[in-house]
């Protein structure tokens, strides 16, 4: 399927206008792939006809539609390990050191996509129960897209999805078998909130956050609007509360009001900041 290069420019730009990622050119062999069962789904020939539906502006849903197909939603549970390793054997347990006088923790989870994330973090938390006990975890996970949301909030996933990164014991232990796939147990869906929400808009209500994931959101997000994502995730961070970026992300070059953590390698801090107990 040819797709003619004003309707390439086009499609991007209605992407960065409602989520802030770009489209580039490397990534825009994805067109036909990601749009074709939407282009089913509705009759459509070809991605010029659907430019020239939205265009004329008669289906305004057929734009977030569109939006949500162009979205990279792709992840797995525990995903490159090494991470979750970091928060279950150093971070988390430092955290909870630091708030031990409030027993409360607040996570935040941003672009978590369908929920494989949120659901891994709840994990880490629900396999250490004892030191956990008479806490409160706020874990929340949040994205873009209403539909990812929607199956992130149903916590079902297919027998491919449910074995990416989960161990036979723990997919047995977390998750019930059900017809129309794996749902997560109740006690895990019951622990944690999903919401929509743009990270350029800051943090979802209330307060400020111990702990923040966005991890492969930004690579896709132009320099100035990096900028700003940054500026919004460093206004939600408690003060000595840490980020978690992709492994191809960091924050050294793209924003003044975060280091890396010298003593938690893998996590960013907002600086100039002694940490302390909250």
């Amino acid at each position: 399927m040819q797709i003619s290069d004003s309707s390439s420019r086009i499609l991007a730009g209605l992407l960065e206008a409602r989520t802030g990622q770009q489209l580039t050119m490397s990534r825009r062999w994805r067109l036909e792939t990601a749009l074709s069962s939407l282009l089913r789904e509705r009759g459509i020939a070809s991605i010029d006809e659907l430019i020239t539906i939205l265009v004329m502006g008669r289906e305004p849903s057929l734009s977030t539609r569109v939006v949500e197909a162009l979205l990279n939603n792709e992840t797995y549970f525990f995903r490159d390990r090494v991470p979750f390793d970091l928060l279950e054997s150093a971070a988390l347990p430092e955290l909870a050191r630091r708030r031990e006088a409030s027993r409360t923790l607040r996570i935040w989870s941003a672009g978590c996509s369908a929920g494989q994330e949120v659901y891994s973090l709840a994990m880490l938390f629900a396999e250490d129960a004892a030191r956990w006990n008479g806490w409160t975890i706020d874990i929340v996970g949040t994205d873009v897209s209403e539909s990812i949301v929607e199956r992130a909030r149903a916590g079902t996933y297919s027998q491919f999805e449910v074995q990416r990164g989960l161990g036979i014991q723990q997919m047995i232990r977390w998750f019930d078998e059900t017809p129309v796939g794996w749902r997560a147990a109740e006690s895990l869906r019951k622990s944690i909130r999903f919401q929509v929400h743009n990270i350029l808009e800051g943090a979802p209500h209330p307060g400020r956050f111990d702990l923040i994931l966005c991890r492969n959101v930004l690579l896709y997000l132009n320099d100035s609007t990096r900028r700003k994502a940054f500026d919004r995730l460093s206004a939600s961070l408690a003060p000595d509360g840490w980020l978690m970026l992709g492994a191809g992300e960091t924050v050294i070059g793209q924003s003044p009001l975060l280091e890396t953590d010298r003593e938690m390698r893998g996590l960013y801090r907002l600086k100039d900041v002694t940490a302390k107990a909250a």
